[in-house]
């Protein structure tokens, strides 16, 4: 599997990289054993970048996953996660809430998050994440959707992670969002290493051609790419199928419908297309895929392994599909 070196940095990472947030029990219930099998999967195919967050499951994603790698040889992998948010444990005496499921996560509701991007809440950040994955180092820092915090992202934040970079104490840095703007924000006016761009680069958004990727180009930075089924209609195209983590827009819906049909012509399924898709910008580092299980990991793997031919990328640029090349 292809191995890339993170911007201007010395992290590398795999062109395909496991998700974590599926471990994290994101939406439903998953068993230890489980989780431990899809990272056990992971690494068999060869994968060797792992992205987490205190976000995912309040903390028991970067439990998880350092508990699955910890006995790795710790040079042969590259583990990220996010600072933002912090876990505050539920003080005594407050109105009990079951679950976390009103953010998405299957888990006892034990502490809520509080965001934070001061200089000090991302060090702390960072220092609990240490602790929870029970790792001597975390390579990759990204601070995680400052959508709305953006001077204290700036001016406080980011400046901290350089800090924690010049130190050692971690290896490369950046953002992860949902969004461009800020995104080609971070490339251009800071040092940042490496962005996550989630579902801004698909093949049903390609938002990410416009400014995004030129910048990161550019620039000599690096994009991972997440999202790439834009939360499942890309994975599955049927009315119901979700966009965004919402009801897919019958216009959308129709688009999908209509690039599934090129793709079978093709003989490549959808999914394998969307996968492949991001990898062809020279900017993209890695896709990142989420994955609950060993089935899901290698059923990932055998899609990105799928030879794209180029008539097939051809034939949707010419129905107005796609838009502009991406070929490396």
């Amino acid at each position: 599997m292809r191995h890339t070196t993170l911007g201007h940095s010395a992290v590398g990472v795999t062109e395909l990289s496991f998700g974590a947030a599926g471990t994290g029990n994101l939406y439903a219930p998953l068993a230890p054993e489980q989780a431990a099998a899809a990272v056990d999967a992971a690494w068999d195919a060869g994968i060797r970048y792992f992205d987490t967050a205190p976000h995912y499951g309040l903390g028991l994603s970067e439990r998880r996953l350092g508990e699955a790698l910890r006995d790795r040889p710790r040079d042969e992998f590259t583990v990220s996660t996010k600072a933002g948010r912090l876990l505050e444990p539920v003080a005594a005496g407050a109105a009990p809430v079951a679950d976390d499921l009103d953010h998405g996560f299957a888990v006892p509701a034990t502490h809520r998050r509080v965001w934070d991007f001061s200089a000090d809440g991302v060090r702390r950040s960072v220092e609990e994440s240490l602790e929870r994955t029970g790792l001597d180092r975390i390579d990759i820092v990204y601070l995680h959707d400052p959508d709305d915090h953006a001077e204290a992202a700036f001016r406080q934040a980011y400046p901290a992670l350089e800090r924690l970079r010049a130190e050692g104490v971690v290896g490369a840095i950046g953002a992860g969002m949902n969004q461009t703007a800020m995104l080609t924000r971070f490339l251009r006016d800071t040092d940042a290493d490496v962005v996550l761009c989630a579902g801004r680069f698909t093949l049903l958004d390609q938002s990410a051609l416009t400014e995004l990727l030129p910048e990161a180009t550019a620039r000599g930075r690096s994009v991972v790419v997440g999202g790439v089924f834009n939360s499942g209609l890309l994975a599955d195209p049927r009315p119901g199928a979700t966009y965004d983590y919402t009801a897919a827009p019958p216009a959308l819906l129709d688009r999908a419908l209509r690039m599934d049909a090129v793709t079978r012509r093709h003989g490549i399924p959808l999914r394998a297309a969307a996968l492949c898709y991001p990898l062809r910008h020279p900017a993209v580092a890695s896709v990142l895929v989420g994955a609950r299980s060993a089935a899901e990991i290698r059923d990932a793997v055998a899609l990105a392994e799928r030879t794209v031919p180029d008539d097939l990328w051809a034939e949707l640029r010419a129905e107005g599909l796609l838009d502009g090349e991406t070929v490396r």
